[in-house]
């Protein structure tokens, strides 16, 4: 993993709240991200690439262009596709809790396909520029930009309740809606395609099309990613065997489970449980990601 932080003196985010740092990271190889969490909130923008993010229970997939706010004292980490290596930037601020209409105290949002989108591209690489080349009132500056992230996210989240701007035809969103649920609610089992398709009375080509379109990654790779965000869980949290782990989540073999988990992750199965085990659980707020 490639990283570079940069922590701010005392620059203010507007309304009481101080951002705290900015980091750029990029997946390679050597890829071995835990999970953890910060005392603050963290803006966590996808310059790039695509991958899973895991917030608490909760698996989603991430791609290019969207954000995820993660509130104080969320456990949570990412996945890369390393056929997609992701590439983001993270905003640490404190003494800021993100709230939703009608949401309640949620713990984190996943905001995509916005309007805003550009937006927070731009503040989130302009923030990072600044810090990076420290010119002539760069903090006044990022303090700027800040403001006008936190007030553009506010304005979103008030707005989580209205009808959905998404593209595409409510049948196609609906349908990749139970695909993704039956794939959530039976990653251990065999899954194929053609199951699929007949479960959205879908041709195949078009549901991987539209799936693709709704998600930000194929079915077969949602699936592949979804189970290898569990095995991670089941090799952290339980003494289950290699194989044990690969037969319990459906993959054809131990060395097909050892081999895509290595692709994913960076590391084998057995690396990545002496790494967390030899880890804390949860790593100090100067930690990036």
């Amino acid at each position: 993993m490639s990283t570079q932080r940069y922590d701010f003196p005392h620059a203010d985010g507007g309304e009481g709240a101080r951002m705290l740092y900015v980091s750029h990271s990029v997946y390679e190889n050597d890829w071995n991200s835990l999970p953890h969490t910060h005392y603050c909130t963290e803006l966590f923008y996808i310059v790039r690439g695509s991958g899973f993010f895991l917030a608490e229970a909760e698996h989603f997939p991430i791609r290019t262009g969207e954000l995820v706010v993660v509130n104080p004292y969320v456990r949570h980490t990412e996945l890369s596709f390393a056929e997609a290596p992701l590439e983001y930037i993270v905003l640490g601020i404190d003494g800021l809790r993100f709230r939703a209409l009608g949401e309640g105290d949620r713990p984190f949002f996943h905001i995509s396909g916005t309007p805003e989108q550009e937006a927070y591209s731009y503040c989130m690489r302009a923030i990072f520029r600044e810090m990076h080349e420290q010119q002539d009132s760069y903090l006044e500056v990022c303090k700027s930009l800040g403001r006008s992230m936190l007030l553009q996210l506010r304005r979103r989240l008030t707005q989580m309740q209205s009808p959905s701007q998404r593209t595409g035809s409510a049948r196609s969103i609906s349908e990749c809606a139970r695909v993704k649920q039956y794939m959530d609610d039976h990653f251990t089992e065999e899954i194929s395609l053609d199951q699929l398709a007949r479960l959205a009375h879908m041709n195949k080509h078009y549901l991987v099309h539209a799936f693709t379109k709704e998600v930000g990654c194929s079915p077969i790779n949602y699936l592949l990613a979804r189970r290898i965000a569990e095995s991670k869980h089941l090799l952290e949290n339980s003494d289950h065997s290699v194989s044990q782990i690969s037969r319990v989540l459906g993959f054809s073999s131990p060395s097909y489970f050892s081999q895509r988990f290595k692709k994913a992750v960076g590391m084998s199965p057995l690396e990545y449980r002496k790494l967390v085990q030899s880890s804390p659980s949860v790593v100090p707020a100067s930690a990036d990601g």
